[in-house]
């Protein structure tokens, strides 16, 4: 009988360790899956930003270099011709005046997808640069930063997260104050913001089609490999908290 118990234990110890073995070769196979599968995600939106930012690039190039300067050709061939009388020299003068808002126009669309002091001056100036050469908008915001160096790929998607916030803030919150701060820490970079706006439910605006560009935010910061916080509940505004890993 203690031989027959003793195989018994024997056998049913060796299947535990059979399936333990199994169990471990499942979990390992799935993790380093998985793995790969989130490898797999954040490549793909890091093209698809990567893409996005060639193209804005692009944009702001042809719009800087080519439609600009050739409105301007075309504005002093215009101011060449003789005018007859006062209607012609007032339609000449109405004509310029829509001609230097056109300029304008592709100027600001020209910085808003690539400011050429992001590149030149570094976030910190360009952030500062933007939020100065917002009109039309009640919303009050103040900015502060402690001094920072980043590299060019980093600060443009610093940059583009904050112009989303401003933008959002201005279109949805109702808000009258956003304030903005960048706190340059030992092993990260804090981005933080807060409004005084309507506020809204979160997970209602993550889930319907991830609204108020929430699905932007999240794939620049998934891109920077930092972690989003956002806190918000209608009536209280919205604070975003990003940090962003230096390495």
């Amino acid at each position: 009988m203690p031989i027959i118990e003793g195989k018994i234990l024997l056998t049913t110890f060796a299947a535990s360790i059979f399936l333990l073995a199994v169990i471990g070769y499942f979990v390992y196979t799935f993790t380093k899956q998985h793995k790969k599968i989130v490898a797999w995600q954040q490549a793909r939106i890091k093209a698809e930003v990567e893409i996005l930012e060639t193209e804005r690039k692009r944009i702001a190039t042809d719009l800087h270099d080519d439609v600009g300067p050739l409105l301007s050709v075309i504005k002093v061939q215009m101011n060449q011709l003789p005018t007859t009388n006062d209607i012609e020299a007032l339609l000449l003068n109405k004509s310029n005046k829509q001609i230097d808002e056109v300029i304008q126009k592709f100027r600001n669309i020209s910085y808003n997808l690539l400011p050429n002091t992001l590149v030149r001056k570094g976030v910190v100036y360009a952030t500062q640069e933007f939020i100065d050469k917002l009109d039309d908008t009640q919303l009050k915001i103040n900015f502060s930063s402690d001094a920072i160096q980043l590299n060019t790929d980093v600060a443009i998607n610093i940059f583009r997260i904050i112009q989303e916030i401003v933008h959002n803030t201005i279109k949805h919150a109702r808000a009258t104050q956003l304030n903005i701060s960048i706190i340059n820490l030992d092993l990260i970079i804090e981005l933080k913001t807060q409004d005084d706006g309507i506020g809204f439910i979160f997970n209602e605006q993550s889930n319907l089609n991830k609204g108020l560009g929430l699905l932007s935010l999240e794939n620049r910061v998934e891109v920077l490999k930092g972690k989003l916080t956002v806190e918000t509940t209608v009536g209280k505004g919205v604070k975003y908290y990003i940090s962003i890993p230096k390495e």
